[in-house]
């Protein structure tokens, strides 16, 4: 297994990096409890000429700050009042890009995950969303701005590769107040029989 580099993640093209990301694992190690799974789903957003994007035409607030750094840190805001949901900022310093992890399928630290998402056992949904991921690998919004190349959270490559038939791409969900943008195939999902031989395999 390799942990990916700053390198990885300060590239140009968003959508790109985001596709790549399926089959990565994010993982993460906090008061030595670790905890990972293999990233199934995510979504792209492009900075200033997205409109989706929390950063639409250049918007910077205190929340949104993170996105302007250099690409390789983590952005975790909180949805709702109740979900934290976890993104990569990508690209270089000043160029706010972004990719939300919608979905994993967990793999380390199983009995950690149950008990984080008070679950008996792992089910289809038990890491099928946003909120979901964040909470069973434990991640907060107190873990804004940390760079991927410390202890606490990473994405590594583990040698899993799927092909482009194997991912599926549509647009991103609830974000509809975004117009035209909204329909972009930002939404990268790997196909559902393979998550779930995964699931099967990993969890059972």
């Amino acid at each position: 297994m390799k942990r990916l580099g700053k390198a990885f993640f300060l590239r140009e093209n968003v959508v790109k990096i985001s596709q790549e990301l399926i089959g990565k694992f994010l993982v993460t190690d906090f008061d030595g409890e670790v905890t990972s799974g293999m990233i199934v789903e995510t979504e792209a957003y492009n900075g200033v000429i997205d409109k989706a994007s929390h950063a639409y035409a250049g918007r910077r607030t205190k929340r949104n700050e993170i996105m302007y750094g250099e690409g390789g840190n983590t952005y975790v805001y909180l949805c709702y009042g109740i979900h934290h949901l976890f993104n990569i900022v990508t690209n270089v310093k000043g160029t706010p890009n972004a990719i939300l992890v919608r979905a994993i399928v967990p793999k380390d630290g199983v009995k950690t995950i149950l008990r984080r998402r008070r679950l008996e056992k792992v089910t289809s949904k038990a890491t099928d969303g946003p909120g979901t991921t964040s909470e069973a690998l434990g991640i907060k919004t107190i873990h804004t701005g940390i760079p991927l190349s410390q202890k606490m959270i990473w994405v590594e490559d583990r040698g899993i590769e799927f092909t482009k038939k194997e991912i599926k791409a549509g647009p991103r969900i609830g974000v509809d107040y975004a117009g035209k943008d909204a329909l972009l195939p930002y939404r990268f999902r790997l196909n559902q029989n393979i998550i779930n031989n995964y699931l099967y395999e990993w969890t059972s």
